[in-house]
């Protein structure tokens, strides 16, 4: 015969306890690491089938001193959560002006990135490994405006709080970039990033990227204003967007080398 005790079977008590604690960790993690920044993705950068900006970049030293940036992003999906286009038309300062940047992400592969200089009237390829540098002399680097893949990295969730989930991801391929791992705070509400932070090869805090305030602009919730902080010297960068429209019917042929000379402003203004 079973022991009781207490008036209860033991037997049963352990498989009722074991039942109850895989119930609670099936709701903790309802949703996979994977799963949780896939959607952050598509949240972030896959709103609308496609869609325009306008940006003021704000770069500070660590002296205080300051520069600004003003341009122009168009984007459009060829699929959701995948192919993707975009382009960034510069107009201000002078140093600047004319200058494009342009992408084309494919997933599973290099993405395909052009820079139009047009002091020097040139087009200039950039390297897959090029897309982790900075962001024209700002604290963002070129990935972070045209977004990183997902399927780059390896996901684990590192804590649930009661507003966001805690993400670590880790590169397939450390050699491509510059940080070892990055630890994202992915609100609950909407699923776009609250903070990501960056470590270094060292595995010390680097660089922080922070959401500052969203907005619901045509159904979608939407960033539109970020900061990033570079931990190692000092500065920062504050994007803020505005005039932000989403499933404005932009044609194939703007995201094309073509209009790297000649801007299709008709969209840009």
């Amino acid at each position: 015969m079973p022991r009781k005790k207490g008036g209860r079977d033991e037997k049963g008590f352990f498989f009722t306890a074991l039942l109850m604690s895989a119930i609670a960790a099936s709701c903790v993690f309802a949703m996979s690491a994977d799963e949780i920044m896939n959607k952050s993705n598509i949240v972030n950068y896959y709103s609308g089938n496609d869609g325009k900006a306008q940006v003021k970049m704000f770069i500070t030293d660590s002296q205080g001193r300051q520069r600004k940036r003003i341009f122009s992003i168009l984007r459009k999906n060829i699929e959701k959560g995948g192919e993707q286009k975009f382009y960034v038309y510069f107009k201000e300062p002078t140093d600047v002006e004319g200058m494009v940047y342009m992408v084309w992400k494919h997933p599973g592969k290099d993405d395909d990135r052009w820079l139009y200089m047009p002091a020097l009237d040139l087009v200039k390829r950039i390297a897959a490994t090029d897309k982790r540098s900075s962001f024209v002399g700002s604290d963002f680097v070129y990935e972070d405006v045209s977004g990183r893949l997902p399927e780059e990295d390896n996901h684990e969730i590192q804590s649930e709080g009661e507003d966001f989930y805690i993400i670590k991801s880790t590169p397939k391929d450390p050699k491509m970039v510059e940080f070892s791992y990055y630890i994202s705070y992915i609100s609950k509400e909407n699923f776009l990033p609250v903070k990501v932070e960056y470590y270094n090869k060292e595995e010390a805090l680097s660089r922080v990227v922070e959401t500052m305030n969203v907005k619901e602009i045509q159904g979608y919730p939407t960033i539109v204003n970020y900061r990033a902080k570079n931990l190692e010297t000092g500065s920062e960068t504050v994007m803020n967007f505005t005039d932000m429209k989403y499933d404005i019917g932009l044609p194939d042929d703007v995201f094309t080398e073509r209009y790297l000379r000649r801007p299709a402003r008709k969209w840009l203004d």
